[in-house]
């Protein structure tokens, strides 16, 4: 009786497992040390079976054989006899060197699959440099975006980390997002720079350069950083003119950075006297432009009134810039850059905190205007006079330029009081502002039409 065989037949144990055939003896029972079976009368005797077996099981039946199945005769010193057998088998030998080249080589499909369905552009370049950027100009650079991948790339403009803005105040972006799909053709990215009164006197006073750097963000891709760079021609215009009367030497040869400009005066280079007694009274930029404008003629008809030629007008701010002599330049273009010299000042030649606080009329006008002449600021009261005096002048040829106290007055108030930004209309004027606006007005006016006080 083979239990083990009846038991494996009725599926209740060793699934699976494969025996080969016995041709040996039984190897139980045997009394210890002999090769006989048990046969004392004194031992519990039990009939000759095959106790000691050996199974097997394989995943594949191809990758095993059983060569022999046999039981040892030796050693004898048990009641079993031991049982032995010999396989023949397939098994997994890994070769690390090649394992791990197989990995690499799996990673690098992998990859390149994962770089297939991830959107991939080219630009064209990632630095603008604008060289010199002059006062009111605007320079525009592009970058060309090429969609390189296999799938539809969108891109988007995005602002810095902690910060709310894409770029700073003197940079305008067009588009700020897109969208190219494989095979269109590039899309074109306008980056322009442009440097108003505000920024002029940032970069004037050391608080802002025109440096950035800005990201274009690839949804579902990289970052790629932009590069922003100029250098301003620093300008006369955004300036102060308590910082202008410093200045011998024309503005563009002094230093925007406060070290620099330290060193650049410290040498005796920037044409500041040491002496303040020797000062200039008025910048000098005003001054050549009213002695030239002197020269053309105040007699010329609508003056102050006519816009100036475009070209004319960027080429005489270059001239006040640099030091240059004037050209043949139309006077219109000369009334306009010194109206725009003045409301385009950092701070206005009158302060706002001078606006009389009290209605002006015939009885105070005069206390009013002797009030704030002495109260206007040293290099302001220079100005101020100096202006009024040449106004005055023009008005001697009122017949042939038709100009009025009341008119001048008016274009005084604009490029003397309210400066860039604060005109009429201005969202911040109040019901009061106007009134004291007016009333300063009143005051031009009257110093305009009066030879005294």
């Amino acid at each position: 009786n083979d239990q083990l065989n009846a038991e494996r037949g009725a599926g209740r144990c060793f699934k699976g497992f494969s025996e080969g055939p016995i041709d040996f003896k039984p190897t139980y029972k045997y009394q210890p040390g002999t090769h006989h079976y048990e046969q004392r009368a004194d031992k519990k005797l039990r009939a000759p079976a095959w106790c000691d077996r050996i199974l097997w099981m394989s995943q594949d039946p191809n990758h095993i054989s059983q060569v022999n199945y046999k039981r040892a005769e030796n050693p004898n010193i048990s009641d079993h006899k031991a049982v032995m057998s010999t396989f023949a088998g397939t098994i997994k030998d890994v070769i690390q060197a090649r394992r791990e080249a197989v990995y690499e080589e799996v990673m690098k499909l992998l990859d390149k699959y994962e770089n297939q369905t991830l959107p991939s552009v080219g630009l064209d370049t990632v630095l603008l440099d604008y060289g010199m950027v002059r006062y009111d100009q605007s320079i525009t650079l592009p970058i060309r975006v090429a969609n390189t991948g296999k799938v539809v790339a969108q891109f988007r403009l995005v602002p810095k980390l902690d910060e709310v803005t894409l770029c700073k105040p003197w940079m305008r972006v067009t588009p700020t997002y897109g969208m190219l799909v494989p095979g269109d053709s590039e899309a074109v990215i306008n980056f322009t720079i442009h440097i108003d009164n505000a920024t002029a006197h940032a970069l004037n006073t050391g608080r802002e350069v025109l440096d950035d750097v800005l990201i274009l963000r690839l949804e579902n891709g990289r970052d790629y950083y932009i590069t922003i760079t100029g250098r301003y021609a620093r300008s006369c215009f955004g300036m102060t003119v308590d910082e202008l009367v410093v200045y011998a030497e024309p503005i563009r040869n002094i230093p925007l950075d406060p070290i620099q400009r330290a060193e650049h005066l410290r040498s005796g280079s920037g044409g500041v006297d040491k002496d303040a007694s020797s000062a200039l009274c008025v910048p000098k930029e005003l001054w050549r432009i009213i002695d030239a404008i002197y020269e053309k003629g105040l007699h010329e008809r609508d003056l102050f009134t006519t816009a100036g030629l475009a070209t004319d007008v960027s080429d005489i701010r270059e001239c006040l810039d640099t030091g240059a002599p004037f050209g043949d330049f139309n006077v219109h273009s000369m009334t306009e850059v010194m109206i725009s010299f003045l409301s385009n000042l950092a701070s206005p030649i009158v302060p706002a905190l001078l606006f009389p606080s009290l209605e002006i009329d015939a009885q105070n006008i005069q206390s009013m205007s002797r009030k704030f002449l002495e109260e206007l600021p040293p290099i302001h009261y220079n100005v101020f006079v100096y202006l009024v005096s040449f106004f005055r002048e023009a008005l001697l040829y009122k017949d042939s330029n038709l100009l009025s106290a009341a008119k001048l007055a008016r274009i005084c108030t604009n490029c003397m009081v309210l400066g860039v930004g604060a005109g009429a209309g201005s969202l911040e004027e109040t019901a009061s502002s106007i009134t004291r606006r007016a009333g300063m007005q009143l005051i031009m006016l009257h110093f305009l039409e009066t030879s005294s006080i």
